[in-house]
């Protein structure tokens, strides 16, 4: 049964989340809301334990349609970056802010950058694409990132400072357009860098938050060096470039791990 107990774990964990917040707010949605998330995630590992092969797919389809669709078309809540930063300068604390918090600011200390293997919806779509091992070396152009970051900062500052109203109705209006503008980009960096996670790698602003979170993950993928043979398979097929074979939290793209699994499936050895 000790296997079982990752999925176990998890489903704990946002189980904890929700009766929390439902209790604190006095608001019986995030009771539902994070109880699901956490029932999609938990199913998704439990499919893999059972060595399912688009186990996590499953998940990153329950989770990120439920927040593009539900929430985000349906709901009229603006769950990118921009929803967090409107939140956060009206002083409330609920919806955005909420899922920042959990997700992608201190979820990463638990399952690191976990969110971008199971839950995004931009990656669920980009990982439909035909590349999903890179063909060639990461370039230098992670510094992209901070500026779409500081872009959508001053966005939502300006508007504020401006006065301007309506402002929920823009906040749609802006996650609307802002996952247009983010599906053709990923697509168009994916076909040209041949490479499925190009806009995670480059130009994906909420990678700020998580990076450096990440980097104390409590859960992570180790390399049992007794059993590894450096046949490198593990270091072809992970698509965010990490070196699976060094234990150490200085590793190369270390905090960039999705806990995709990839690499153990590839591992002749089951040295991960």
């Amino acid at each position: 049964m000790k296997k079982y107990l990752l999925p176990a774990v998890m489903l704990l964990v946002f189980e904890t989340v929700a009766v929390t917040l439902w209790l604190t707010l006095n608001n019986i949605f995030y009771l539902f809301n994070f109880s699901y998330i956490g029932a999609s995630i938990a199913l998704g590992i439990f499919l893999y334990i059972k060595k399912y092969r688009y186990a996590r797919r499953i998940t990153q389809l329950l989770v990120g349609l439920y927040i593009l669709v539900y929430l985000g078309i349906i709901g009229n809540e603006n769950m990118q970056l921009e929803g967090f930063w409107y939140y956060l300068f009206t002083g409330v604390f609920e919806a955005a802010t909420i899922h920042y918090a959990v997700a992608k600011i201190f979820g990463p200390l638990i399952f690191g950058r976990g969110w971008c293997g199971y839950a995004c919806w931009t990656a669920m779509v980009l990982d439909f694409l035909p590349y999903k091992t890179p063909r060639h070396p990461r370039k230098k152009l992670g510094w992209i990132r901070y500026v779409t970051f500081a872009l959508s900062f001053v966005f939502v500052a300006a508007l504020f400072l401006a006065h301007v109203g309506n402002m929920e109705r823009i906040m749609f209006w802006a996650f609307i357009i802002g996952n247009v503008l983010y599906y053709a980009v990923g697509i168009v960096l994916a076909f040209v860098f041949k490479d499925n996670r190009a806009f995670c790698k480059y130009i994906c602003p909420v990678t700020v938050f998580l990076k450096p979170m990440s980097y104390f993950a409590l859960f992570r993928i180790k390399c049992d060096k007794s059993k590894c043979i450096s046949c490198g398979k593990c270091k072809k097929v992970c698509p965010m470039d990490v070196d699976m074979t060094d234990n150490s939290r200085k590793r190369k793209n270390g905090t960039e791990c999705i806990l995709c699994f990839e690499c153990a499936k590839a591992c002749p050895k089951k040295a991960l």
